[in-house]
């Protein structure tokens, strides 16, 4: 069977282009191998026939969830079997008998989200809980977070449902010596069988069982993920008397898809958390203090004890989401931890925080030790703690926090000492690290600066590595405690278990898969470690002239490998926020933010073009970014898709030329000029299917029209103006949408100011330029931003601010023009940023100041159903959307917890992203508009926003603008002038 014919044959997805091998040649390690195709399986008969495929061409399956995995786990060169797309179900839930069946591919997250309903949870939390699936858990025998608490997953799986490497199927579940003994001696399948065998030949011999018990790390250690889970199962009653019934399920767990092939996990579930939680975020002076107050916390029975280091601190502060985080900090301390408490009641929780402060001050440890509580504060602690990796990426330059040595483990007592010989190690070799992550259980990830594109650094990462195997040795700890072994860590299994436990590991997984088809190099015989590397050591790192100023993170190659793979991108839209849309609609790798990253990343470093942007390839993918930058906010490492899109598509098109699409909607400003001559003919003429097809547009959506005049027009008629004292001045941006397609907006907004008490001028500007960065055509966005700052730098300060009312407009002037503007009109362009406001941010801060008055507006009750735009949750917020609505006595606001709507500009109406656009739509925004009571006011900022709910619901959404001036006092209903 070739692979035309297994594609034919799967009920699943079956890829062998360039493009998805890229995709897939990586995860959130540092390695990289271009696998020979990827497959997104819907059914075990899938898994099957992908097994009996891989046997027959002497290849292998490399099984993959979220891609999450530091190891290199899942990378390298069979096929790559991702199981997130379409085996995601929750297949059976009982409480009674606390239980939940799962097919591999279900988020951790979501599961928890369902099981949340019933009071019950999934124990093993990951920081990488909102994307990372089951059945890599399984793999990883992920811990995490509370693992204090709850353990690893080894602890809480009951039964898996495997196909074995001959295609055969079996259930793993806890057995009995006379269950296990059946098993040995029954008719049961060959493989099978001869599976049973291998494990009772390794663990039957009281000398096997000695060197096993010698040589494993600590069995006190909780934390120990190196090789096979054989020292697990030897303590079964089947060996140890006393012990626990046998399952194979404890080996399963760290195995890293390398045995069998899970299509179905049976989980242990437990209760909800008690009701009062808090954290004593105890702030010390170094880092060895808190490893001492480590010692001292644990006598208290906390849930959790996490460590973060001042650099990790240090790099919050430079995230603007991160930054709003450290509510908390007092200081700057050297080291920090997050001591979490759970009891049934407050007097509980205050009385154990105020002992443990007592203690630590008793013991002169830390200086401040502030207890958080309230859900909403305490998520902002750990956000702020597992942000740490991704804002690692941020650091400019080539020297970026690695993983390797980052998953160590030893007992807590003794990490004092091993830090102390961590750091000499690391001084010895002229590397700097970072610190954080789970004290409560001996782990640290150490994070040190590597360049993996110096050939001598890649030697030192290789010195580093073997050096702490050695200290991981001495204090019988683990090289993996959370992680696994993977391509990382798999050379140093013979040095940490030895020769001979090493042997049975090898054994084991000959007998598991005679054939290597799962997963081969990860656990045993691995390849060297600075080996497939995601760069070529010493090979130049592109550099390209570029429109836009990346030299904040050192050019525009180097903003693409900001992304490190860890894929916060890939979170659904049943999690929540804004990043990515596209993968949220689709869950298709290629329409992530860390997608685009490697396809990026790899097609220009390893271009043979004269001109590295001649890559259809790129094209295709950034086609389906719709820039909505929610990935420059949410993302930790701040990657800006939606800049590196632009900028590449200007490289592109001066190779290829502009489409006429693309020209059209660009230049669309420039052109509704024109139309408002023949305003009639024109609003006909777009109105019809011809001119739809005509232009690439979809016949289903429906066009803006132009407005009966333009703001300009009829501002130049004058306004009235109100007889009391001016309040202030401002400056109203008449972005291009407003102006044509919208005047009645900006004439409310207008006479809402002046009716406030404002004095209102439009100022001499261009357009925003947005169309010309959304299609791509930097260079002429260019030279609107510099007219634009150059008109404007004189006249707009904080007293007589810019606003704005379209939010994608007025925000490219604090988001685009600083970076690209020329370098000497940048310092003026950023004091320009700094003085630009949404219109809700400024009626806020007026009314923080007292200047606007709820008397000022009726008393009449209303509900405001509010979607914000994505730009304005990217750049700015919606809070003072929400302040703003909020004003009037009665008027209560709900925000959607929608991401970006979909329309996203142009890319909604053209003919091929039309349904895809609809998709966003239908996932949150358009059910919960649907759902609203019909007195229900729907609200949105964006103009793009309020077309596409128009479009997709049937109901007319309303600028927050036209909410507020209709709830003026001397206004009497809510009424439009469209």
């Amino acid at each position: 069977m070739n692979f035309d014919q297994l594609k034919d044959s799967l009920e699943g997805d079956l890829f062998t282009d360039n493009v998805q091998r890229v995709l897939y040649s990586t995860d959130a390690s540092q390695y990289k191998e271009l696998p020979l195709a990827v497959c997104k399986p819907k059914s075990a008969a899938d898994i099957k026939m992908l097994i009996a495929f891989a046997r027959e061409n002497k290849t292998s399956l490399i099984p993959r969830g979220g891609g999450t995995s530091l190891a290199g786990q899942v990378v390298g060169s069979g096929i790559v079997v991702d199981i997130s797309k379409y085996m995601n179900n929750i297949l059976e839930f009982n409480k009674e008998e606390n239980y939940v069946i799962v097919e591999p591919g279900v988020v951790l997250a979501e599961l928890n989200q369902f099981l949340a309903k019933h009071g019950m949870q999934f124990g093993p939390e990951t920081s990488t809980a909102n994307r990372c699936v089951i059945g890599g858990m399984l793999g990883n025998n992920s811990c995490g977070l509370h693992s204090l608490a709850y353990g690893s997953v080894r602890e809480h799986v009951l039964e898996v449902d495997a196909i074995l490497s001959d295609g055969s199927e079996t259930t793993f579940k806890p057995l009995n010596k006379e269950e296990f003994d059946a098993k040995l001696n029954g008719n049961s399948n060959k493989l099978e069988k001869a599976i049973y065998e291998n494990i009772n030949e390794i663990l039957a011999g009281t000398e096997n069982q000695k060197e096993i018990r010698e040589q494993f790390p600590a069995p006190e250690l909780t934390r120990r993920n190196m090789g096979y889970a054989i020292d697990v199962l030897l303590e079964s009653e089947v060996y140890t008397e006393g012990g626990a019934p046998f399952n194979f399920c404890k080996l399963l767990a760290g195995s890293e898809g390398t045995l069998a092939f899970s299509q179905r996990i049976k989980l242990n579930v437990i209760p909800l958390p008690p009701k009062y939680k808090g954290l004593v975020c105890a702030h010390f002076e170094t880092l060895n203090e808190s490893l001492l107050g480590n010692l001292v916390a644990l006598k208290h029975g906390p849930t959790a004890i996490e460590l973060m280091d001042d650099a990790i601190m240090q790099c919050t502060k430079a995230n603007r989401e991160q930054n709003l985080n450290r509510f908390f900090v007092k200081g700057d301390p050297g080291a920090m931890l997050m001591i979490e408490f759970s009891f049934e009641t407050e007097e509980k929780l205050k009385a154990t925080a105020e002992a443990l402060e007592k203690d630590m001050r008793e013991a002169g440890l830390g200086y401040h030790f502030p207890l958080v509580t309230g859900a909403k504060n305490i998520k902002r602690v750990w956000a702020l703690r597992t942000a740490g990796l991704g804002l690692l990426a941020n650091i400019p330059g080539d020297r970026k926090g690695v993983p390797g040595i980052e998953d160590t483990a030893v007992a807590p007592e003794y990490l004092p000492d091993y830090v102390v010989d961590i750091k000499r190690v690391l001084a010895e070799l002229g590397l700097e690290s970072v610190f954080y992550a789970h004290v409560a259980t001996g782990e640290i990830h150490f994070r040190p600066l590597i360049n993996f594109k110096d050939p001598k650094d890649v030697e030192r990462f290789d010195t580093l590595m073997t050096e702490t195997a050695k200290l991981v040795k001495k204090y019988q700890g683990s090289m993996s405690g959370e992680h696994g072994d993977g391509r990382a860590r798999g050379k140093f299994i013979p040095y940490m278990l030895g020769e001979k436990s090493y042997e049975f590991v090898k054994a084991l997984k000959k007998a598991w898969d005679p054939d290597n088809v799962f997963n081969p190099g990860k656990i045993t015989d691995t390849p060297p470690i600075t080996e497939n590397l995601r760069v070529t050591p010493g090979n130049p790192t592109p550099e390209f002239k570029t429109h836009f100023d990346f030299s904040r993170n050192n050019g525009y190659m180097r903003s693409i490998e900001k992304c490190n793979g860890t894929g916060d991108c890939r979170k659904s839209e049943l999690i929540g926020g804004t990043m990515c849309p596209t993968y949220m609609a689709t869950r298709d790798e290629d329409k992530s933010t860390r997608g685009r990253a490697n396809i990026l990343r790899e097609f220009l470093y390893s271009t043979d073009k004269t001109n590295p942007f001649d890559h259809k390839e790129i094209y295709d993918i950034l086609d389906l970014c719709i820039s909505c930058k929610a990935c420059k906010n949410e993302c930790p490492s701040n990657v800006d898709m939606s800049k590196m899109k632009a900028e590449f598509m200007q490289h592109y098109y001066d190779i290829h030329g502009i489409p006429l699409r693309s020209k059209l909607v660009a230049f669309l400003p420039r052109l509704n000029k024109l139309a408002m001559v023949f305003r009639p003919v024109s609003n006909f003429v777009m109105t019809t299917s011809v001119l739809k097809r005509a232009i690439g547009f979809s016949s289903k959506r429906s066009v803006p029209l132009l407005s009966k005049m333009t703001l300009n027009k009829w501002f130049e008629k004058g306004v009235p103006q109100m007889e009391k004292e001016i309040k202030g001045r401002i400056y109203l941006f008449n972005d291009e949408f407003t102006n044509y397609n919208e005047s009645d907006i900006g004439i409310k907004a207008i006479l809402l100011l002046t009716k406030l008490g404002y004095e209102v001028k439009i100022p001499m500007h261009k357009e925003s330029g947005r169309t010309f960065l959304s299609k791509g055509l930097v260079r002429i966005a260019k030279k609107v931003a510099t007219e634009n700052v150059n008109r404007l730098k004189e006249i707009i300060s904080a007293e007589t601010p810019l606003v704005g009312i379209e939010p994608s407009a007025i925000l490219a002037f604090r988001d685009e023009y600083p970076e690209l503007v020329d370098k000497e009109l940048q310092p003026a362009a950023g004091d320009l940023a700094k003085n630009v406001l949404l219109f809700e941010e400024f009626i806020s801060a007026e009314i923080d100041k007292g200047n606007i008055k709820v008397s000022d507006f009726t008393d009449d009750e209303k509900h405001i159903l509010l979607h914000g735009h994505c730009q304005q949750k990217a750049v700015a917020s919606t809070k003072p959307s929400k302040q703003m609505l909020s004003l009037p006595l009665n008027y209560h606001v709900k925000e959607i917890p929608s991401g970006c709507c979909g329309m996203a500009g142009s890319f909604g109406y053209e003919k091929e992203h039309y349904e895809l656009s609809m998709k966003i739509g239908e996932m949150v925004l358009f059910p919960s508009v649907r759902m609203a009571e019909e007195k229900m006011i729907i609200s949105a900022p964006g103009t793009s926003c309020r077309h596409h709910i128009k479009d997709g619901t049937g109901k007319t959404a309303w600028h927050p603008v036209e909410v507020l001036y209709d709830a003026l006092a001397d206004n009497n209903s809510h009424s439009s002038n469209n």
